[in-house]
């Protein structure tokens, strides 16, 4: 195999060479550029690029069964000086022009590796299973009906001294117990992220009756999590680099592997033994809608049959407090940390940092069935885009977020009149709240039924959790019938409608399709939709 493939790219360089130099001869001379492009066409053929070329194939080329030796692959002082000579050649050949052609590695033929997938019918994704960590429950049927009746969780921040920063609140979360889902060992090591994506996944774990005997007769191999994080193990790293003011001695042992945002995922798959796809994400703001997409997308292709999925994040400690406040998109509204997360208001001055994690389980349908699963509802799917545009600041016209919604409703077939509920990103900030609304009324302007809310109202932005645990709410949405007001909305923005805006109070509102919107820094963009399973 060894020979095989030195000899393959060999060729395939010669060819290039010989190829380069004859579309250089036909470039030079004074034709029309159709006929340089016909004549250049005809001397670079599949057949030309092996019997037009001066250098042959060896018969290693066409077979396998000759292992190349030790010294031909690097004793050969001949091949070496080939080698080198044809080095030195490349890098001053010209790029190709537009219209040339070029010659690629031809690899033996392989029958039996190019037979064709056989399909697959179309496999549907429902969720099964919900666990959630807010400032305002560590359970989803709790968490959600505080959001119906308006509570909020923003308050001081008591984690830790902010008394010289200019912002003083946030969504933190007062009381959080581990006991029962995370061994204490562990939990005295891990970062709080780590924490709260282990305690919710298991939470919706055990949300969809799940049990131990049920876990043992499943097929672990076809179980995934794909749970992100935007920032991380901040406290971990921030503990690591104080501790190194003193000596690397002093540093934690695990606070590299705590500190990267994939190993929440990794620490829950080890747990559970769960071996299917097993990854994180890390798209800022967004991060949880790119893994809860890319966690259906693994069931909808038959790589799995269930997938933890969501994000977390726990940043409300000094370096991540400071950190938004030198960004400048804070609310310092400390007098009064309730009426300080307001999306859509006029006096909205910033947004109030949350912590949290949202998961869902998400199971392939007949699965789900099979094990005599409730479903909570249907997953339809979603799309991503980007802005293109600017680290923070939201596109002038909002292009990438009407891309994104118009490619997640073509992508799962859903008409744009189907969509009557949206659970919007809207984060309290002057630009993006408005630059969303607009982007929503171009793309849903003609649907006299469409109601909007905003959880970070309440809860704040949870950043890479956000998505998650709005998620969350959006399922709670369709399966209660009921959706939770926007508190703080009491003097609206003037280019905002409130006949599309959730009041201060909850509303019954039979969902037919709703969508939930996460976007984040770097100009990620993520649109994902759920309907009420049929």
């Amino acid at each position: 195999m060894a020979a095989t493939s030195l000899c393959t790219w060999f060729v395939a360089a010669c060819m290039s060479v010989g190829c380069q130099n004859d579309s250089t001869t036909v470039l030079s001379s004074t034709t029309s550029s159709n006929r340089r492009r016909r004549r250049l066409l005809a001397k670079c053929t599949p057949q030309s690029l092996v019997s037009g070329c001066s250098f042959q194939p060896c018969d290693d080329y066409y077979s396998s069964k000759n292992l190349c030796s030790k010294d031909f692959l690097f004793g050969d002082k001949a091949f070496a000086s080939i080698f080198r000579d044809f080095s030195r050649r490349k890098q001053i050949l010209p790029a190709p022009r537009s219209g040339e052609a070029m010659a690629v590695a031809v690899q033996p033929l392989m029958e039996d590796a190019i037979k064709k997938k056989p399909p697959t019918k179309h496999r549907r994704v429902v969720v099964t299973g919900m666990g959630v960590e807010t400032s305002i429950g560590h359970d989803p049927d709790v968490f959600y009906n505080n959001l119906l009746e308006g509570v909020s969780g923003i308050s001081e921040i008591e984690g830790f001294d902010c008394s010289n920063y200019p912002t003083k609140i946030a969504g933190e979360i007062k009381s959080f117990s581990t006991d029962g889902w995370v061994a204490p060992k562990l939990s005295k090591r891990m970062d709080k992220f780590m924490l709260y994506m282990l305690t919710a996944g298991k939470k919706a774990l055990a949300d969809s009756g799940i049990t131990e005997e049920i876990m043992d007769q499943m097929d672990k191999s076809k179980c995934g999590v794909l749970i992100g994080s935007a920032m991380g193990g901040m406290k971990v790293f921030n503990d690591a680099i104080e501790a190194l003011r003193i000596s690397y001695r002093k540093m934690n042992p695990f606070c590299v592997p705590f500190a990267t945002t994939n190993m929440g995922s990794a620490m829950l798959a080890m747990d559970l033994g769960w071996m299917g796809p097993n990854y994180s994400i890390s798209t800022a703001c967004a991060t949880s809608n790119f893994c809860i997409l890319n966690a259906a997308n693994h069931i909808i292709r038959g790589e799995a049959d269930m997938m933890l999925c969501g994000g977390s994040d726990a940043v409300i400690i000094p370096i991540g407090l400071g950190g938004f406040v030198a960004c400048r998109a804070l609310s310092q509204r400390n007098n009064d940390p309730t009426k300080a997360s307001r999306p859509w208001d006029n006096n909205r001055d910033g947004f109030v940092m949350g912590e949290g994690a949202g998961v869902l389980l998400l199971e392939e349908l007949e699965h789900a069935k099979a094990r005599g699963a409730k479903i909570y509802a249907e997953f339809l799917g979603g799309s991503f885009t980007s802005d293109a545009y600017h680290m923070t600041e939201p596109h002038p016209d909002g292009a990438g977020v009407i891309l994104c919604i118009e490619k997640a409703l073509a992508q799962s077939g859903v008409s744009r009149e189907d969509v009557n509920y949206i659970n919007a990103h809207a984060t309290s900030t002057p630009a993006g709240d408005l630059k969303e609304y607009q982007a929503l009324l171009h793309c849903f302007g003609q649907n006299k039924e469409l109601r909007v809310n905003s959880t970070k109202s309440m809860i704040g932005h949870l950043l890479g959790a956000a998505g998650a645990v709005e998620a969350v709410a959006t399922v709670q949405a369709i399966r209660t019938g009921w959706i939770h007001p926007n508190i703080n909305l009491d003097a609206p923005d003037e280019r905002v409608d409130m006949n599309v805006l959730v009041g201060p109070k909850k509303e019954r509102l039979k969902v037919k399709v709703a969508l939930s919107n996460s976007f984040g820094f770097g100009g990620h963009n993520s649109s994902i939709l759920f309907a009420p399973f049929q």
